[in-house]
């Protein structure tokens, strides 16, 4: 079956404000402040935008962006659920949007005060009284002391050990590539510090097997996208990031962070993303020269390799072996330093930073870039996209 969106839709303009531990800054402002950056880098403005879509668990009513920007009348909004499982999701919806002339400009954001605001980090009693099946689902496993995102994951990636034979020390190879990868990032908030897979190591341990160093960023900031049809594109200010293939995915038994009473208690939710990925865009991770892998966790990067087919199921540990994921392996990763290295927007910065892939600017830049293959959080209902040259 032919798709009928890929190479619709492009990414056209990107934006962010600076990450740090103290904005300073409404929530809100920092939105307005990412939208105005993405419009300008795109060479458009306010009024030409007509769609915006953001997460549910955004504090910044469209409306509210649309009144501090000047923007005039909207046609299209959307929201979509699960965390950062929704970030490559907004780009689908947009693309769709502008695909079937619903609008025309449309701007995806997030922004939040998750360091100095609400920690996601901490024990959050909110998330088990939500007055929806969320807060049924967690109220199973918060009594249990499973009350943190690194508590849920230890879970899982202490499964993945016993199955595959990886170690805290594989784990840890993750951390070691992103914070390289931001140490030449200005705009990182680990700008200048690489890391050890020692200091790895030795980093205090936070749920195990989980350490600190393997567990992202709390960040303020905010990051905005603007998406329009590749026609348009044409005319605009940078070369395109063409959306060759968008894609959500849940598996069957799915809970958030805790599916635990399914055989396979991995993320096979991103392996669902992968297979319409590739269905969609007609490529195979061979073609794929670097990639953005949601980096919450960073067992989950290991499972993620495995599930989208850059190797087979056990193989990610010795994959990643020997730099094959930093800049000059065989399938560099993260290259702004990912939401260990970098900051944690939800997923958004990763988008960003595979635009500028696909452009040719990135601090890291990679030969002969392509394609680039982008995923959203895992361990929930997920998303996640292939951008083109």
């Amino acid at each position: 079956m032919s798709n009928r969106l890929s190479g619709q839709a492009a990414i056209v303009g990107i934006g962010a404000t600076e990450f740090s531990k103290e904005s300073g800054r409404s929530e809100l402002q920092l939105s307005v402040e990412a939208i105005g950056h993405a419009l300008a880098d795109a060479g458009l403005v306010a009024s030409d935008v007509d769609g915006l879509v953001t997460f549910t668990m955004d504090t910044s009513a469209e409306i509210a962006v649309g009144r501090e920007l000047g923007m005039g009348d909207l046609r299209f909004f959307s929201r979509i659920n699960y965390g950062g499982g929704a970030a490559c999701g907004t780009v689908q919806q947009a693309a769709m949007a502008v695909a079937t002339g619903v609008a025309d400009v449309v701007v995806c954001y997030r922004g939040f005060n998750e360091r100095s605001g609400s920690r996601f980090g901490q024990v959050s009693s909110w998330a088990n009284a939500q007055v929806n099946t969320n807060g049924l689902d967690n109220a199973w496993s918060y009594p249990a002391g499973l009350s943190t995102p690194a508590a849920t994951v230890a879970m899982q990636a202490r499964r993945y050990m016993h199955e595959t034979g990886a170690t805290s020390e594989d784990f840890g190879r993750v951390a070691v590539a992103d914070r390289r990868h931001a140490a030449n990032n200005p705009a990182a908030f680990f700008y200048g510090k690489p890391i050890t897979l020692a200091d790895h190591q030795a980093s205090r341990m936070i749920a195990d097997p989980l350490h600190l160093l393997d567990c992202c960023q709390e960040s303020d900031g905010a990051v905005a996208l603007v998406v329009t049809t590749t026609e348009r594109a044409k005319d605009l200010a940078h070369p395109a990031a063409v959306i060759t293939a968008a894609a959500q995915g849940s598996a069957p038994d799915q809970f958030v962070m805790t599916s635990y009473y399914r055989p396979n208690i991995g993320i096979p939710e991103i392996g669902v993303v992968g297979r319409e990925l590739w269905r969609q865009s007609e490529l195979a991770p061979t073609d794929i020269a670097t990639a953005v892998l949601y980096d919450h966790f960073t067992p989950y990067v290991l499972m993620q390799l495995e599930e989208l087919g850059f190797c087979g199921v056990g193989e990610a540990k010795d994959f990643i072996a020997d730099g094959a994921i930093e800049i000059g392996g065989r399938l560099p990763i993260n290259t702004h330093g990912g939401q260990l290295g970098e900051a944690y927007i939800h997923g958004m910065n990763g988008i960003a930073e595979a635009v500028r892939q696909v452009r040719g600017t990135s601090v890291n830049q990679v030969d002969d870039v392509q394609h680039v293959l982008v995923t959203a959080g895992t361990g929930v209902p997920t998303s996640g996209l292939i951008l083109s040259r």
